[in-house]
């Protein structure tokens, strides 16, 4: 107990408890009193900790709680400001830029109570934030040598927990800043620390790195209430938000998960009993189990608020020359663990590692002609649950023999081992609540600048992302500062290539990214040679935050570097070539092949239609044409979920960003999700 606790109740009165009977109406103020008086101590938002960095060469706010009306008094690096709490105990303080150096200590007191934050520098500050590509940590990726080295007490990191609010949060729940350690960076986002350790490297100053992101999830979720509120179909279901009840919202889901699975099988805690799983055994009777299609989180066919177990199964066909080798089993990511299963035997089984593509491989002795069962028991302990990758990573394979899995599964949820998620919500089931929950609760800490890399789930709504992502560059820019800079990475190269031209989601979803560089102080870090076409994580985030870094470079630090691969400029039509000029050509365009034929180059005529063409390059420019088309309109190049074989670089080895002369309607127009 605080003293100002301790003072409190010495002001009541002692009453002896066999003489007097306190009345009721005195209990209840006495307790109110001491829970204002309780909830009235000094104190500091998690953001602000040990080891903190503060953005150099700008104001600095300073913010916490304090008894309503009480004077705090914040000092650091000879600065002292005497500030007011207001009547809902808030305060803030704002203290005069400092050049980069440190240590530092942060001291905040009041008339009873001081706090004191150590060992803070200044420096660069940057927010990094998006979904499972931002997410993902070098343990992840196995980067045991990178992280070994990882050790630089001026490059200092900040995670922000997960969660999801219906309204913006004060604070988050835990928080600390750490210097880089091989143990603080292993779980730390792998892109962040590749480009905070780039910035640290070249600029001699401290970084500070807050990183905040959350897997596949979509762009809306991370805007404010009030820039959600802009979109008409987001507009009434985010006003609903601020009167859902929780509790409400929780006896209704539990009671639906009680219903599906009084109707779905036997009444067992989980299907795995004494080390034995009943359910995956191959004459096992699932005809009363549910049916889902995978792949596909289930929390995005209905059963948004599940967590614990659940299990799948699905019975194929194999001819008997199929089932005499052994086989190969792809079934994508799944979030979180998973026990997989081919006719009771188990053959491959990964824990907490939600974004690993799961390749088994099964016995021939495992298979038999005719009727096999593949059973997948899942457990996601929060978050999104089930198999979330694409139709290409479904698949059982032998040579010469691929039969696909993706379609409706057998599901059913394990009775013992559920739960209803405790927020009431996942992330991606309405707008705003990363926002919330994520971001909110660190303004308004001052940074240089963000660093973005999502886009993956907001692509079949590509065109409607020209509009929402522009939107949250501006939301967050009311919020942090009106010059922030923000720069994002272009999704990569995902997915099986494609034999012919045709439409595609990601490159429409390239497209909205690249037209979001006409507002003021963005930049794109294109990504297009570095994806997998089996993993939609590609391995290398070291590329990628170096990418990130040479725009912050050149473009913050005033460091003579080249930035950015060629893009598009304009284009001429003579005859049956269509002429192409390009900005960021560094000191040269080049084909990065050994023969140094371009590739992934499409040509159009009015029909629309387009075929592969040949290009070369001619001097700055480069001639695209094809002997199929005479009247050539058009030209796309690298216009696809995964053109492996783009190969237009400049000299510095940047990649050119996809793109497309044309402006025909594309595979996503009109396409929205309504809440």
């Amino acid at each position: 107990m605080s003293c100002l606790d301790m003072t409190c109740l010495k002001m009541i009165p002692y009453f002896p408890v066999k003489k007097m009977r306190i009345p009721t109406y005195l209990l209840f103020c006495i307790f109110s009193f001491l829970s204002v008086q309780g909830n009235a101590q000094l104190g500091l938002p998690k953001i602000f900790s040990d080891h903190m960095v503060l953005q150099q060469k700008a104001p600095i706010p300073i913010w916490g709680w304090a008894e309503a009306g009480q004077k705090v008094k914040v000092q650091l690096a000879g600065q002292e400001v005497e500030v007011k709490a207001g009547k809902n105990g808030k305060w803030e303080a704002q203290l005069k830029p400092l050049e980069a150096g440190g240590p530092y200590v942060l001291k905040v007191s009041s008339r009873k109570e001081k706090l004191e934050v150590q060992d803070i520098l200044c420096g660069e500050v940057w927010l990094c934030s998006g979904q499972s590509n931002m997410e993902y940590t070098l343990q992840m990726l196995d980067k045991e040598e990178a992280i070994q080295a990882a050790d630089n007490p001026n490059l200092r990191l900040f995670t922000v927990a997960r969660k999801v609010a219906f309204q913006p949060l004060d604070d988050l729940e835990v928080g600390e800043w750490t210097l880089t350690t091989p143990e603080s960076i292993a779980d730390f986002s792998a892109v962040a620390y590749f480009f905070g350790k780039k910035l640290q490297e070249e600029l001699k100053v401290p970084v500070g790195l807050i990183h905040s992101s959350w897997g596949g999830t979509v762009v809306e979720t991370w805007m404010s209430a009030a820039s959600a509120q802009q979109v008409p179909y987001y507009k009434k279901h985010v006003e609903d938000l601020k009167e859902f009840d929780i509790a409400q919202f929780q006896k209704a889901a539990r009671a639906k998960y009680e219903k599906i699975i009084q109707t779905t099988g036997e009444d067992l805690p989980d299907g795995l009993q004494n080390g034995q799983a009943l359910w995956a055994a191959a004459d096992y009777d699932d005809n009363k189990w549910g049916s889902m299609d995978l792949p596909g989180l289930w929390e995005s066919q209905g059963m948004t608020e599940l967590d614990g177990v659940v299990w799948y199964r699905k019975t194929i066909d194999l001819p008997s020359e199929v089932a005499s080798k052994n086989m190969s089993l792809s079934l994508g990511p799944i979030d979180d663990d998973d026990l997989t299963y081919v006719n009771g035997h188990l053959v491959g089984s990964m824990t907490q590692k939600y974004n690993v593509p799961r390749v088994y491989q099964v016995p021939a002795t495992y298979l038999k002609a005719g009727k096999n069962v593949i059973t997948i028991r899942v457990n996601d302990t929060g978050g999104g649950g089930g198999l979330h990758g694409m139709e290409e990573q479904l698949f059982i394979e032998s040579d010469g023999f691929k039969k696909s899995l993706a379609g409706p599964w057998k599901f059913r949820i394990s009775p013992g081992l559920f739960k209803v998620n405790a927020s009431g919500t996942a992330p991606n089931d309405h707008p705003t609540v990363l926002f919330n929950g994520m971001i909110h609760p660190i303004l308004p800490y001052a940074v240089q600048g963000v660093i973005w890399y999502q886009g993956e789930s907001n692509a079949d709504r590509a065109y409607e992302y020209r509009k929402l992502f522009p939107m949250l560059i501006q939301d967050w820019r009311q919020y942090l500062s009106e010059d922030l800079d923000f720069y994002w990475v272009q999704l990569a190269n995902f997915m099986a290539p494609q034999p012919a031209p045709g439409p595609s989601n990601w490159a429409e979803l390239r497209e909205a990214q690249t037209m979001a560089l006409e507002l003021p102080k963005t930049g794109m870090a294109v990504a297009i040679d570095i994806g997998e076409a089996d993993d939609i994580h590609p391995k290398n985030k070291e590329d990628v935050g170096l990418r990130l870094a040479l725009n912050a470079l050149y473009k913050n630090y005033g460091k003579k570097v080249v930035y950015a691969g060629p893009m598009y400029k304009d284009m001429r039509i003579e005859g049956n070539k269509i002429t192409l000029s390009f900005d960021h050509i560094g000191s040269g365009l080049v084909a990065k092949d050994q023969y140094g034929y371009l590739k992934s180059f499409t040509i159009a005529g009015a029909d629309q239609q387009f075929h592969w063409a040949q290009a070369r390059i001619v001097g700055n420019q480069i001639e695209v044409f094809s002997p199929e088309v005479d009247k050539p309109v058009a030209v796309r190049y690298a216009w696809a979920d995964n053109p492996d074989d783009a190969n237009l670089y400049n000299k510095e080895g940047l990649p050119a960003s996809p793109f497309r002369t044309d402006n025909w309607k594309g595979k996503t127009e009109g396409v929205v999700k309504k809440y």
